[in-house]
């Protein structure tokens, strides 16, 4: 849309209030709302300013104030707000008139503009999916006297013999056991149904919907591929629709990557496939039918991956997800069929247009613009280098000799391992100023002081069952 068109939609369906949205640094989005007659088509250039203090690693207090601009093209209808216009911003500053450096929309912007300026491809599709939690409630404290969690779901298999149970039929399903089953099994099909239409009003190309393997309400929607901004937006807009559709039903949604120990956490797979001229350039005659481009460009990402997952898995509890034993992609190498594999090459399709691959390491905790152009940047570095790959890791590993597998590489252990990672691996992510230095310490400085010290300091409920009769 252009200015005008948004301000004659706003006409049309009776706008009142206008929504102004953004994404904060370490991923949650944040918004303000302005009357309907404060937008202009002026606005679109002029922006709105406000507090950047405020938000998380971003101004300091002597230097607070921001601009930010609508994304006219985004504009949409909120499904969940009364007479509500909802419009994306790129972050300025308010001095210089510059795109803040800070901004994760910015960013994966300027991933883009990089991507054209090197010549190497005019298009970068991404594919996402992310899988998350529907519970039907979940309580947690964390003080100076007391530290739990409990998570409520009569779907989940902890509750098949507890009293009185709603909705107790017996058909709770069992851990790791939850791909696929039909209702009565799967109590969350209207939800998700609900979540996928919305989405489609909303604008947004949605392939299928599904419940996913774990037990207590895993759940996936899988969107149709977009350009790397585009995608990263309609991220934003997934996440605020199925949080949002959960808390009318009464339940609430987590894209926490690993609520329930022993059972299949949550990952954000992420399909990538580059283009140049309207042709698509992974496809060829190699491994896979994959194009030398694509091995070059799986060979930037396995390459940087320790770094990369500073930003693609970038909690603590992403790590408690990057464990054997639940289809988590431990090893990095690539496969065409290898779950357990970083990279996989789906070849559901001989067509050369759907010629991708799949990194799978990644988890929906990550902020959306920054894990893309991160895992751009890296393919990118593959190809202007000719990064080998190495060899493709088609074994079962359950059958592969310990000698074997110590020759694979494998993800980090922590998010500490992976911010070290960066801090010594980001020359990369620098080229045509995507990211800068400054991003990255602020990345690294908060993600240590905000997350990784912060857990480091205080017990763990396990560490009493293994240690309060020492």
């Amino acid at each position: 849309m252009t200015p005008r068109e948004v301000l004659a939609l706003c006409r049309e369906r009776e706008i009142k209030a206008v929504d102004l949205r953004f994404m904060d640094f370490p991923g949650m989005q944040k918004h303000f709302t302005v009357p309907m007659q404060a937008l202009t088509e002026e606005s679109f250039e002029d922006g709105f300013g406000f507090d950047g203090s405020s938000i998380r690693g971003w101004k300091a207090i002597n230097e607070a104030d921001m601009l930010l601009i609508p994304v006219p093209e985004s504009a949409m209808v909120d499904p969940f707000m009364q007479s509500t216009l909802a419009l994306y911003c790129n972050i300025h500053d308010p001095v210089t008139g510059e795109e803040y450096a800070k901004d994760p929309r910015n960013v994966a912007r300027k991933a883009e503009n990089y991507m054209k300026s090197t010549g190497l491809a005019d298009a970068a599709f991404f594919g996402i999916e992310a899988e998350f939690f529907l519970f039907d409630g979940v309580r947690f404290e964390q003080n100076e006297h007391e530290g739990y969690y409990h998570i409520d779901s009569s779907e989940g298999q902890w509750n098949r013999g507890r009293e009185g149970a709603a909705g107790n039929a017996g058909y709770s399903i069992r851990y790791k056991e939850g791909y696929f089953p039909v209702p009565p099994a799967d109590t969350l099909q209207d939800i998700r149904t609900e979540m996928m239409l919305t989405l489609m009003d909303c604008g947004v190309e949605v392939e299928s919907q599904h419940h996913e393997v774990a037990s207590g309400g895993q759940c996936e929607i899988d969107m149709k591929y977009q350009p790397l901004v585009n995608m990263a937006d309609n991220l934003l807009l997934y996440k605020y629709v199925v949080k949002n559709v959960a808390a009318r039903h009464g339940k609430t949604a987590t894209f926490m990557p690993k609520p329930i120990w022993n059972d299949n956490g949550s990952g954000m797979h992420i399909h990538l496939s580059l283009w140049k001229n309207d042709e698509p350039l992974f496809a060829g005659s190699g491994y896979a039918g994959l194009s030398p481009v694509a091995m070059y460009a799986m060979g930037g990402i396995l390459k940087h991956a320790p770094a990369l997952l500073a930003f693609c898995s970038p909690t603590t509890n992403s790590y408690k997800r990057l464990v054997p034993g639940f289809e988590a992609p431990v090893n990095l190498a690539y496969s065409s069929q290898n779950r357990s594999a970083a990279i996989r090459i789906p070849v559901y399709s001989p067509s050369p247009a759907k010629k991708r691959f799949e990194f799978r390491c990644p988890d929906p905790s990550s902020n959306g613009y920054l894990a893309v152009s991160a895992m751009l940047m890296a393919a990118l570095d593959g190809i202007q280098n000719k990064i080998d790959p190495g060899p493709p890791l088609d074994k079962d590993i359950y059958d592969m000799q310990a000698d074997e597998l110590e020759t694979v590489a494998k993800t980090p252990r922590s998010l500490e391992e992976s911010l070290n990672a960066l801090r010594d691996d980001h020359e990369f992510l620098l080229r045509g100023d995507v990211f800068t230095e400054d991003v990255i310490d602020t990345w690294i400085w908060y993600k240590t002081e905000h997350e990784v010290e912060a857990l480091r300091a205080r017990p763990h409920p396990f560490e009493f069952a293994m240690y309060y009769d020492v």
